[in-house]
């Protein structure tokens, strides 16, 4: 047998091999925003924490929360990663998804969502949150994150969800231009869009959701099918999750520890249509605070269904304990007592 022959056949066996590991790797679509927020997977993706599970993660990108729960009922993705929403928990109480892992979280004493006013409304007058009473407010759908956060601050400053008048504009691009334009006089939104448009001197920030009203934003979601038939592949997604959460509370929350090489992963696709030199400083002002090991606050993710549930957003009959799986990781709270 010649060198060159033992060499070729090295070379097939090897790519023989990779191709049955390829071929063996399980399938699976994520979906998620274009958001600083939806980091970790990202990281996982391009570390190959998904990979070493033996996963082929594909990610799919929606415009706003809502769609995302849907793509779930439907069986378009198999995970979602993105903030809490009322058709959201109204899909999981019918038996549709179960929240998994936390994703993002308003905390005191770190940079969040701020609480933006037009330039024209700020010269109008509108320079502090108590003066949002009888102004328009821009979110994406009703019973949106953006619907919970200005009930939330509401009830902190004294007014109204009927004080405001309230314009669901279907996806952060267009609240971004109706905001800009002087359309709705304010709105709420994660630091990675608020800077931009604060340093652009396109709007004010008068003010951060997290010293008024700090929540679980968000979390992972995995289609109970999933849960129920496929738990261990779900199990490898989390741990996969875990990585890339590991790595970004290093590079972002804890210190920065291999923050060129995350700031890298995440650039793939947040502002990747920008060079590095600009779109690095853009990602880490949007940074906020996701718990070790994507540990939830389950008594929170209670009380939002529960205000969800006062207003009528949300079905009677739904209860937060038949979707709340905190079977997958340690909560941070734990649920309430039955």
């Amino acid at each position: 047998m010649t060198f060159s022959y033992r060499v070729r056949s090295v070379l097939a066996g090897a790519a023989a091999l990779l191709s049955l590991q390829a071929q063996a790797a399980e399938k699976v679509t994520a979906g998620s925003l274009t958001f600083v927020s939806s980091a970790p997977l990202f990281i996982a993706q391009e570390k190959g924490y998904f990979a070493a599970e033996g996963l082929d993660v594909e990610i799919k990108f929606f415009g706003s929360a809502q769609p995302i729960a849907v793509a779930i009922a439907s069986g378009d993705v198999d995970f979602g990663l993105t903030a809490f929403t009322a058709g959201l928990f109204n899909l999981a109480g019918k038996g549709a998804l179960k929240i998994v892992a936390a994703q993002l979280q308003e905390v005191k004493g770190f940079e969040g969502s701020h609480i933006l006013v037009s330039n024209k409304a700020y010269a109008e007058g509108v320079t502090s949150v108590d003066k949002l009473k009888g102004r328009s407010f821009a979110l994406s759908q009703v019973g949106s994150s953006f619907h919970y956060m200005i009930g939330q601050l509401g009830e902190k400053v004294g007014f109204k969800l009927s004080d405001m008048e309230l314009k669901p504009l279907q996806s952060v691009g267009n609240m971004l231009a109706a905001l800009k334009s002087g359309q709705v006089d304010s709105m709420i939104i994660v630091p990675q869009y608020a800077r931009a448009l604060v340093n652009a001197g396109e709007a004010k920030s008068i003010g951060q959701i997290a010293d008024y009203a700090p929540y679980q934003v968000g979390g992972l979601f995995a289609s109970t099918r999933n849960v129920e038939t496929r738990r261990p592949m779900v199990e490898k997604f989390i741990r996969a999750y875990q990585k890339g959460i590991a790595d970004y509370r290093a590079a972002f929350v804890t210190g920065e520890e291999g923050r060129e090489q995350v700031l890298a992963s995440v650039h793939k696709y947040v502002f990747k249509d920008e060079d590095a030199k600009a779109a690095y400083p853009k990602i880490l002002s949007g940074v906020m605070y996701i718990e070790e090991d994507g540990r939830m606050d389950a008594a929170d993710i209670y009380r939002q269904v529960d205000w969800y549930r006062g207003l009528g957003y949300v079905d009677a009959g739904v209860k937060a304990e038949t979707f709340v799986d905190v079977s997958f990781v340690k909560p941070l709270t734990q649920p309430p007592a039955k």
